[in-house]
């Protein structure tokens, strides 16, 4: 299985997946952080990937999604964006309603 094909499938396995740097509770970068913040905070149930520990998802999660940076918070398969939007959507209320309702693996 190659590089995108593993994305894929871990977008599909989880409605709300974070790619981050470390753990949510440990937490390697600010950004990280402040991203697993603001999820806690509107209560969501998010899956992680940590990026220090796939080197091959670290680097071709940046091509799949177009996105140099991380974290990359995605919801449904989709990607919301990084820590600076996730935090413009938390502050907003409206990423407590893109994750209300979600469950927190997939049905069957």
């Amino acid at each position: 299985m190659d590089v995108n094909e593993r994305i894929t499938k871990q977008l599909q396995s989880y409605p709300v997946l974070l790619y981050m740097k470390g753990t949510p509770d440990f937490p390697q970068c600010g950004f990280s952080a402040q991203t697993v913040a603001a999820l806690r905070a509107v209560g969501a149930e998010f899956a992680f990937v940590n990026i220090f520990e796939d080197p091959e998802i670290r680097e071709g999660l940046k091509v799949f999604s177009n996105w140099p940076t991380f974290p990359q918070l995605y919801v449904n398969g989709e990607l919301i964006g990084g820590c600076d939007i996730a935090l413009e959507l938390y502050e907003s209320g409206e990423l407590k309603q893109l994750v209300d309702g979600l469950p927190s693996k997939p049905a069957g």
